[in-house]
């Protein structure tokens, strides 16, 4: 099993950190708290100074799974103008990818309930990764060129500018976004690999362009008891399109008990707390059914696990802020 665990977990890194295909920036089941990390234009439209973070531990139980840490901080400047600060802290394996971006966006009201925002996000991805740490066979050699691992070497923060853009459309119960946050396609080195026999030219990263699509409302069901359903697709080159669907029972404006299902990937739960108007906690878990590396993951995980916390800095001029504020 522990032999069965390495190679997999080495085939699962070399496809994601060379030409692969599939979905490069990390994953959370509470995507929806986190508008700001995929779409600038989501700053300051809370009309209050906002904190978000978010950890998710992946595939717990699959040795070297994801890692990832995400803290987000928003806020409105006068009526029109919003800034935001973004970290990401995105780990697999031996390889360490982090993030940080600063966003800006511009918010026009187009009538008494809706506004709609244009955003720009800017900043650097720092990416670091010790290769020759993966074990791929029990007869690996540090000194065989061969190896796909000894052969992919070592890379200490290397670091590649970028940049994003977004559009976002909102009103008290309703909003739609899309964005693109990484417009650039850097690229990390050039390598030889030789994999079973067949050699190849690869970088050692190559970024894709991502686009994402964000919609939500807010539905009463009674009076004590509303319907939240949120989806976020995701596209990728050369990727099936992804989809997050959630939907989510809010009790009194107190506490919220969601299901998610991811296209192709896994379905989870999810449970929140408004500890208080400006306080929000959850926890979420998901288990993944099918990888995209076309491992069963099921078979070396016990599922992913994450907390979010969310606090508002609500102004002073309160006559300005609508509460609840329901995105």
């Amino acid at each position: 099993m522990i032999k069965s665990k390495k190679i997999t977990l080495a085939a699962l890194v070399i496809l994601c950190i060379t030409n692969a295909f599939a979905q490069q920036d990390p994953m959370y089941t509470h995507y929806m708290y986190n508008t700001l990390a995929v779409n600038p234009a989501y700053a300051g439209s809370r009309e209050a100074l906002t904190l978000t973070g978010l950890y998710r531990n992946q595939w717990v139980g699959f040795d070297g799974a994801p890692k990832n840490i995400t803290f987000t901080g928003h806020t409105p400047i006068g009526e029109s103008i919003g800034l935001g600060l973004s970290f990401i802290n995105d780990k697999i394996g031996p390889i360490t990818n982090n993030q940080i971006y600063a966003d800006v966006a511009y918010h026009l009201r187009l009538n008494a309930k809706s506004k709609l925002s244009f955003g720009l996000k800017g900043g650097v991805n720092l990416f670091s990764g010790n290769l020759t740490q993966l074990k791929t066979s029990q007869n690996y050699d540090a000194n065989n060129p061969s190896d796909p691992a000894t052969a992919l070497g070592n890379v200490n923060n290397h670091v590649t500018p970028n940049l994003g853009a977004g559009l976002y459309y909102y009103r008290e119960r309703f909003y739609i976004g899309v964005s693109s946050p990484k417009l650039l396609q850097n690229r990390i080195g050039t390598t030889e690999v030789t994999f079973n026999g067949k050699t190849t030219n690869t970088n050692l990263i190559s970024e894709r362009l991502h686009y994402f699509g964000i919609v939500g409302a807010m539905v009463d069901l009674s009076s004590n008891v509303q319907l939240k359903p949120t989806a976020l697709v995701k596209i990728t080159e050369a990727a099936p399109i992804e989809v997050d669907f959630t939907a989510t029972l809010v009790f009194a404006e107190k506490f919220n008990l969601g299901a998610m299902y991811r296209t192709g990937d896994a379905v989870g739960a999810l449970i929140g707390f408004n500890l208080t108007p400006q306080w929000t906690v959850g926890y979420s878990y998901d288990w993944s059914f099918v990888s995209k590396t076309g491992f069963n993951n099921a078979a070396y995980n016990t599922g992913s696990h994450e907390i979010m916390m969310r606090y508002d800095l609500i102004y002073k001029d309160k006559s300005k802020i609508k509460s609840p504020r329901y995105f």
